[in-house]
């Protein structure tokens, strides 16, 4: 059952993440939950997003970038998206970051924020990031990162789940390496029934960024047939 204080949930979750497990040597987390002025904006958009008893659809990504929710503490949001989107202002800057123009989008085409996260919880499989030498990585393209943050992951999600983000159906924004780690390694053992993965917004603003209205209707209508399956139930 979907928890009555669902935005202090993800209010005290975000404001607490660590990472117990030893990570390589070389890898930095991204932590931007030390600082006062991202501890606002996500107790701001919590209270003005995230309230409700009623049960959301998750979202996954892979893990934060350093322009993004690096930043922010909010998965894919940037500082433009925070005060544009989120109508929240704030004193964080930064450049655009193509993640979080395509969520954006999304979410303009969805009716707009409060439609979007009355019906959606937006996170990430790891949500905190990770640099190796200055640059952004995908926890999966680290081996023993990808094996030592495992049950950091199965931890994390079964958190959100139990708050009252939906185990019959969910989203993950990955198609390709982040779909077989979730296959292989997640899904069973958090207990999602079905997934739907869809191309990630990097990989669309990159690679197909002629068709972004199309990819950005194929996010609103999975989203939609996800409530649609909770209706019919």
């Amino acid at each position: 059952m979907a928890s009555e204080r669902f935005a202090a949930f993800v209010e005290q979750f975000l404001s607490s993440l660590s990472i117990d497990a030893e990570l390589p040597s070389e890898i930095d987390i991204l932590q931007p939950y030390y600082d006062p002025e991202v501890r606002r904006v996500v107790h701001e958009m919590c209270r003005t997003f995230y309230a409700g008893a009623h049960a959301r659809i998750g979202v996954w990504g892979i893990n934060p970038g350093r322009f993004g929710a690096g930043i922010t503490g909010l998965s894919f949001t940037d500082p433009w998206a925070v005060e544009n989107d989120l109508g929240i202002e704030t004193t964080l800057t930064g450049r655009r970051e193509l993640s979080a123009e395509f969520i954006s989008r999304v979410i303009s085409a969805y009716g707009g924020p409060k439609a979007f996260y009355h019906d959606v919880y937006m996170s990430a499989l790891s949500p905190l990031g990770f640099i190796r030498n200055g640059v952004n990585i995908n926890f999966y393209d680290d081996a023993e990162l990808a094996s030592r943050l495992r049950p950091q992951i199965i931890q994390w999600m079964n958190l959100a789940l139990d708050a009252g983000v939906r185990r019959d159906v969910t989203i993950i924004l990955g198609t390709g390496k982040l779909r077989q780690y979730s296959e292989r390694y997640i899904r069973s053992e958090v207990g999602l029934d079905r997934v739907i993965y869809l191309d990630h917004p990097r990989y669309i603003m990159q690679y197909r960024r002629r068709d972004v209205a199309v990819y950005v209707q194929k996010y609103v209508e999975a989203i939609r047939s996800c409530l649609d399956s909770s209706n019919r139930s």
